[in-house]
């Protein structure tokens, strides 16, 4: 169903892809948006690495969960910082997809959770985390990515 890379020597195990949706704080986020664009937006995020999933918040309201409504299929896109070999002006950068259906919840006791341990990816800052929680949580929408597909690969950009 899913595509395989044409560059086969490029692809990074699995683990490889696991270990950047743990590290990096930011993806692109992509649905099947109004009049059928795509509508691809940078989300903070959290790996839940027992359940295998990747969350997301959101407001309850607006383009996104309005898209997610009707399709709940998306992709999500991370890449790291990459890096240049010493005396090379080109960059290797290493990225991951992930291709998989939208779970949406709105349960507050479940967004609570989930949102503080989103949250502390970010920073340790407990009465930060509280005081935001405690705001928007009953407006937030939790979004639960379930993988379908994760492929990653690395390019040098030359």
């Amino acid at each position: 169903m899913f595509r395989e890379l044409k560059r086969k020597n490029k692809q990074i195990p699995h683990e490889e892809c696991i270990r950047l949706l743990k590290s990096e704080m930011r993806g692109i986020l992509s649905v099947l948006g109004d009049d059928d664009y795509p509508y691809g937006s940078p989300m903070n995020f959290w790996y839940d690495e027992e359940e295998g999933c990747l969350y997301f918040h959101s407001a309850r309201i607006g383009h996104r969960p309005d898209a997610l409504k009707k399709h709940n299929k998306v992709s999500f896109c991370v890449c790291d910082e990459g890096y240049h070999e010493e005396g090379d002006w080109a960059l290797t950068i290493t990225s991951v997809i992930v291709f998989g259906k939208m779970e949406l919840i709105t349960d507050v006791d479940t967004v609570v959770d989930i949102c503080t341990r989103l949250s502390y990816k970010y920073t340790q800052d407990e009465e930060f985390i509280n005081s935001e929680i405690k705001k928007f949580s009953r407006g937030t929408l939790l979004m639960k990515l379930k993988p379908d597909h994760i492929c990653g690969k690395k390019v040098r950009e030359a």
